[in-house]
C-alpha cells in the first residue's frame, strides 16, 4: 500500500505540473482536447495506458 501511494503521489505531482508551470497554455491544450473527437480521445488514452503498462513492466523487470 505504501508504494501504491507513493505512485499515486508522484501521478499527482506529474499532472499537477503543467497547469502550475503554465496555466496559460494549458487552458488553450484543454479547448483543444474539448474540439478532437471522442474516437482519437479514446485512440490517445489507448496508447498512454498501453505505455504505462510497458513502462511498468520495465520498471518491474
Amino acid at each position: 500500500m505504501k508504494f501504491f501511494l507513493c505512485v499515486f503521489g508522484m501521478v499527482m505531482v506529474v499532472e499537477g505540473l503543467p497547469y502550475f508551470a503554465s496555466p496559460t497554455k494549458m487552458k488553450f491544450v484543454i479547448e483543444k482536447i474539448l474540439e478532437m473527437p471522442d474516437k482519437a480521445l479514446q485512440k490517445f488514452g489507448l496508447v498512454l495506458m498501453l505505455a504505462g503498462i510497458f513502462l511498468v513492466y520495465l520498471g518491474k523487470r
